[in-house]
């Protein structure tokens, strides 16, 4: 599984996966933070699909943290204000980086996330395909 579908299923999944996965790294390995987490603001860039051009709709307010595990260097950063899901990533970044055998188990987790993540936004699609109007089919009179 590739770093950015890892990434996307642990912020768009349960924290809870995330902070055991990062508990578990912590209780084996010495975990130096190298930036605690902290908030900054990320500008947020948009493909117009007309033009196809590119341009920046505005900032984001995300939580960034890096850590260093085995000396390999992880880097955790979410949305919003949560310090401890960006360090959770971060662990769990630097886990992987360093190739730690604690992260061969995952994989099976990170999927069953992914699938229930992925049943979860078929359901809400299908909801609101349900509020669709056909405009075709009205009656004018």
């Amino acid at each position: 599984m590739k770093r950015k579908q890892r990434t996307e299923i642990l912020i768009n999944g349960s924290p809870d996966i995330a902070a055991a996965m990062a508990g578990d790294i912590k209780s084996r390995y010495e975990v130096a933070v190298i930036e605690e987490p902290n908030q900054g603001l990320v500008m947020v860039k948009v493909k117009e699909t007309a033009q196809k051009s590119q341009f920046y709709l505005g900032e984001a307010l995300v939580t960034e943290c890096k850590v260093q595990v085995e000396g390999a260097l992880g880097v955790g950063m979410v949305k919003g204000n949560e310090p401890d899901r960006a360090l959770d990533l971060a662990v769990i970044d630097a886990a992987y980086t360093a190739g730690l055998k604690e992260t061969a188990s995952w994989s099976a987790v990170l999927q069953a996330e992914s699938d229930r993540i992925a049943a979860q936004r078929a359901a809400l699609h299908a909801n609101v395909l349900r509020t669709r109007v056909d405009f075709e089919t009205m009656d004018t009179d």
